[in-house]
């Protein structure tokens, strides 16, 4: 266990932040890493008219969704509770 602070996380720092490895084989391998979300966040949301998304949860929600180069709209939610359960919907392959 890895001590940060006062907050622990399991496992070695690396662990904790770990990402799928690439196949060093692959030469499209650099490619697709540039094109995974950031800190592996592929649903976000935010406040319509800014500020911290914990705040007035009645408010309507900006949804967010990664699609390889930039979080793109997607749509909206009425409040905080319905933001949070689109974001924790599983994605769709599109495969």
């Amino acid at each position: 266990m890895t001590t940060l602070g006062r907050h622990r996380r399991p496992g070695t720092p690396s662990e904790s932040q770990s990402l799928p490895e690439s196949d060093p084989t692959d030469p499209l391998a650099a490619f697709e890493e540039r094109r995974r979300p950031p800190m592996g966040i592929s649903r976000r949301h935010r406040p319509v008219n800014g500020g911290a998304a914990h705040l007035r949860p009645d408010e309507a929600r900006l949804l967010q969704q990664w699609d390889g180069y930039t979080y793109a709209l997607v749509g909206t939610a009425a409040n905080l509770a319905a933001a949070r359960a689109w974001e924790r919907t599983p994605l769709r392959n599109a495969s």
